[in-house]
């Protein structure tokens, strides 16, 4: 077969080359290839392997030198709050002084704070916003976004967001993956009857699934936001409807929402900073991911979830930027990578495995994206840097020189190429 596009002179490629979910000591099982070369046509991988890919030229074949550079496949950023209005740095004082991150939220700020701009803000206005920051992420090497509504709180401002996130993945070359995320917050109209206000939600998530604004549902369960019977409720609820599900679990409290979880059939479980070493066994016996967000406990100032435990013990693991203006305000994936190497103790390939294979499986997208494999959407990424260690040892700049999506370029010497 004569390919459409073949990049070859590859210093090193390395791709995932497990079924997923990959787990416990396969997490550091990656394929690599050296001298190589990928073979595309319409947008899919034909042809993967060492060598020029001589056999895949053709008279038309687009022949790309990639000069020994290190292709990765496309970075996949499982968890964001990508829609939302304005920033939040006037609180940036407060939590620098050490007041905690629910406390602001009790008196008004933090998501509510959030919540009140996003809804004064006109779906342009989103969308412009959330477009500068899916390019920043492209930028740096993604491919592929999870992004959740939840700066809305009411069925107007959650559709809001979740038409912009489909606007976004009509019209930009990142492929985006909504989740209705309603149990955010309780907002001030209903602080004194949460109850009413999950009644509102329940109405609004069958209206959103009729719809088809959003594939999954999470829930943020905490002290003082929803708790394990909320959740349970919400979630039992939405996967009735045909929902995926997923949740913000033991982040600040070991409240036994990763084993809530395991017990509902989620997709993932992120954050778990507060995880027991029981829920620890419960997700190593599942096929729950759990989802880890080292930029928050970077940007707050937390302990950083316990990865080397889970991945010794059998959990599979995914990372993801949790880009939000509160908690975590990055869309640089390559620092998250940093971090869940640095200050999580991770090897290069299992990180790798984090941020592309078990990322895509808990999307359910591992047919298409999260491995370079024939068959498979060819979205990879070019970088200028010798070897995989690389990428984690030297931090803070971006290493990414171009960006493919199905096949083309979306990114050309670090410079958006637009059609």
């Amino acid at each position: 077969m004569i390919a459409d596009r073949l990049i070859y002179r590859i210093g090193t490629l390395y791709t995932p080359n497990q079924k997923p979910p990959v787990k416990g000591k396969d997490m550091k099982m990656i394929q690599t290839y050296s001298h190589a070369f990928i073979a595309i046509k319409e947008g899919k991988i034909i042809g993967i392997g060492e060598g020029d890919g001589d056999s895949f030229k053709g008279e038309c074949t687009d022949i790309i030198d990639a000069k020994g550079a290190v292709v990765l496949p496309g970075l996949i950023d499982s968890h964001t709050h990508l829609v939302h209005a304005g920033s939040r740095e006037d609180e940036y004082h407060e939590l620098q002084k050490g007041i905690p991150y629910l406390d602001i939220l009790k008196h008004g700020g933090g998501i509510l704070g959030t919540v009140h701009k996003t809804r004064m803000a006109t779906c342009e206005m989103l969308y412009h916003q959330a477009r500068h920051s899916l390019d920043t992420m492209m930028l740096h090497g993604t491919t592929v976004v999870e992004s959740k509504s939840g700066y809305g709180l009411d069925y107007e401002n959650e559709s809001k967001q979740l038409r912009v996130n489909r606007k976004l993945d009509e019209t930009h070359p990142i492929r985006m993956i909504s989740t209705y995320m309603g149990a955010h917050a309780i907002p001030k109209e209903f602080s004194h009857d949460k109850d009413a206000y999950i009644a509102d939600m329940l109405t609004d998530m069958e209206m959103i699934y009729r719809d088809g604004m959003a594939e999954a549902v999470d829930v943020f369960c905490e002290e003082g936001v929803f708790s394990l019977s909320d959740t349970k409720k919400i979630l039992r609820e939405a996967k009735a409807l045909g929902f995926k599900i997923k949740m913000h679990a033991d982040e600040i409290h070991p409240l036994g929402g990763a084993g809530l979880g395991v017990e509902l059939g989620c997709k993932s479980v992120d954050h778990l900073m507060a995880i027991s070493d029981a829920d620890i066994q419960l997700l190593a016996s599942s096929n729950t991911i759990a989802n880890l967000l080292p930029g928050t406990s970077f940007f707050l100032k937390k302990p950083y979830a316990n990865a080397r435990k889970m991945i010794d013990q059998g959990v599979a693991i995914s990372m993801a930027t949790d880009y939000n203006p509160g908690s975590s305000p990055t869309e640089n994936l390559q620092f998250i990578m940093h971090l869940a190497s640095n200050q999580m103790g991770l090897h290069p390939e299992e990180i790798l495995n984090a941020v592309t294979i078990n990322a895509s499986y808990h999307l359910d997208l591992s047919d298409k994206k999260g491995s370079l494999e024939i068959g498979k959407d060819a979205d990879f990424i070019v970088l200028d840097i010798p070897n995989l260690a690389y990428l984690m040892y030297h931090y803070g700049i971006n290493h990414v020189r171009d960006v493919f999506i199905l096949g083309k370029y979306v990114v050309k010497d670090q410079k958006i190429v637009r059609d």
